[in-house]
């Protein structure tokens, strides 16, 4: 399966990506087929040089079926490529794992509580 996909360059911790088009079992900074663009993200969102993609060689390989990765969808929605995907709903991942830990098991009891509230409330309009 082809994949547009991010692969990484530059040097330690100043990370620059090339927008590339790959077989999905390649290995991320290995062979890939062809490069589409670049993404540095230690620029401003404002600045024009961010991002620079090559929007002819991008349609073609959309139309062949490459299937973009999650952030690869994410630029090219933002440039008007594809449709713009749906935000992720993911707001515990900023909590460090050992907080989320004590806060699933003490939501667990509120949460049935809550159920057993509702339901005396459902059969008093069903009356």
């Amino acid at each position: 399966m082809l994949k547009l996909r991010l692969s990484r360059g530059g040097t330690k911790k100043r990370p620059v990506y090339k927008i590339v088009v790959a077989e999905s079992k390649f290995a991320r900074d290995g062979r890939f087929i062809e490069k589409l663009g670049f993404f540095n993200p230690l620029l401003p969102k404002e600045k024009k040089e961010r991002i620079g993609l090559e929007s002819e060689r991008i349609k073609y390989w959309l139309s062949k079926g490459a299937q973009p990765t999650t952030r690869v969808a994410r630029i090219l929605g933002e440039n008007n490529f594809i449709p713009m995907p749906a935000a992720g709903n993911n707001p515990k991942k900023a909590i460090p794992k050992k907080e989320r830990k004590k806060e699933a098991t003490t939501e667990a009891p509120k949460a049935e509580a809550k159920k057993e509230e509702a339901k005396p409330a459902a059969e008093t309009k069903k009356e």
